[in-house]
């Protein structure tokens, strides 16, 4: 590896942190669409100093914000090969959360602390480290690739939309590689790379009753609470973590006022596996509850179970794919040093929504902790989101020299 590229980057640090410093600055809460479209422009310029042009896509959901595709102006970017880089403007922290718990940016030794700093705002910075090494220490290979970034505006709702709209842009028979650059999770021994994911299914339980007063018809009612907690204790059933797939009652809503028979009650539940297979029978089991009923009123009157299917999001399991690509950044991760280990994450990312489609890896961005905690406290159990300084530059010159060796080795004009 040529010591220039790591002089550059070490000699850049500060440039970089400061473009991250200024992205964490603007808060993207997802439902915030005007701070999401703030962070879209300045990422824009940004990328701008790289030669690249954007595209903003308004998201489906009109309390969004908009997606950004940047990518150089080439004439002749049909007949390239294309790696797409992916990330996310968005972050889970309402700007009254940030000030309440006095959430932003500061740097404390090695670790730099502020929302979106690992998830995923160190991830954007990561994508302009490489792009901005490969096109001063790599030019031809620079030249020989379709760069596409894209950011997604509402990607901590896993928004579909985006994931068509980067398959729309996305050639199938010459895209090389779709790399996410979510936040790396801390491990002395070795760097986890995220090649697989659970894929993830939304549920809402809704009970029917007969209200009553509770005083003096008590026996004519069907309570729908009731009822509902026993649906609850057969989801309870449901998980099975020797096959990885589990069930989540999250929400509980039901009754208005304590002296009546509830009449309604509902759940919303959440299921996660990383098997096609497990997740799809999870799916009918979860299903067979509708229509189910357990409770009656003193006179037979019986509640009734309804259970809805609202999303699903099917897991993005271990397959040839991605372990080849894993395969090129493991290679070229020993020359630094380093040991690449695959990790399956039980959160979702834009991957679930390529994989499928393109060759796909993740977990390339910076290390960090703590991802979607604005909280702290003095004993140390409560800690705030991070990033790891001293992860930059080492993830960096993998990512670097991994896309090097991919184009290359995929390249058939050699």
């Amino acid at each position: 590896m040529n010591s220039s590229i790591e002089q550059h980057y070490n000699q850049q640090l500060p440039t970089y942190l400061d473009i991250l410093r200024k992205m964490v600055e603007i808060n993207s809460f997802t439902a915030n669409s005007a701070g999401v479209n703030r962070l879209g422009e300045y990422t824009a310029l940004v990328f701008s100093n790289l030669g690249f042009q954007s595209e903003f896509i308004q998201s489906v959901n009109p309390k969004f914000g908009k997606h950004l595709f940047i990518q150089p102006q080439r004439q002749d970017a049909d007949q390239l090969p294309t790696i797409a880089m992916i990330s996310h403007l968005d972050t889970v922290f309402p700007p009254e959360e940030e000030q309440l718990n006095d959430f932003s940016w500061r740097v404390e030794g090695e670790r730099a602390y502020g929302p979106g700093t690992v998830d995923i705002k160190g991830g954007t910075v990561m994508i302009y480290m490489v792009l901005d090494g490969l096109r001063n220490f790599a030019p031809k290979i620079f030249e020989r690739v379709r760069w596409l970034v894209c950011l997604d505006a509402s990607e901590e709702t896993l928004s579909e939309d985006f994931g068509q709209s980067c398959l729309e842009r996305l050639p199938e028979a010459s895209t090389l590689a779709c790399l996410v650059f979510e936040g790396g999770t801390p491990n002395p021994n070795a760097l986890p790379i995220v090649t697989a994911r659970k894929g993830r299914a939304e549920f809402r339980i809704t009970t029917e009753g007969r209200g009553a007063h509770a005083g003096n018809y008590h026996k004519q009612g069907a309570n729908a609470i009731v009822q509902l907690a026993k649906s609850i204790q057969d989801v309870a059933t449901f998980t099975d973590y020797a096959n990885n797939i589990t069930f989540n009652v999250g929400v509980v809503q039901g009754g208005s006022v304590v002296n009546r028979v509830p009449h309604s009650a509902q759940a919303l539940v959440e299921m996660r596996s990383f098997d096609p297979l497990i997740f799809e029978q999870g799916v009918e089991r979860m299903l067979s509850l509708d229509g189910g009923s357990q409770i009656s009123s003193f006179d037979g009157y019986p509640c009734r179970v309804r259970v809805e299917l609202i999303s699903r999001n099917p897991p993005w399991p271990r397959n040839p794919q991605t372990d080849r690509l894993f395969d090129v950044w493991s290679e070229c991760a020993t020359p630094f040093g380093a040991r690449l280990i695959p990790e399956q994450r039980g959160g979702l990312s834009d991957g679930n929504l390529l994989w499928n489609r393109h060759p796909t890896l993740d977990g390339l961005g910076p290390s960090g902790n703590n991802a979607h905690c604005s909280e702290r406290s003095a004993d140390g159990n409560k800690e705030q989101e991070y990033v790891l300084l001293s992860s930059f530059i080492p993830k960096a010159l993998i990512n670097y020299s991994a896309i090097i060796r991919l184009v290359k080795t995929t390249d058939k004009s050699g």
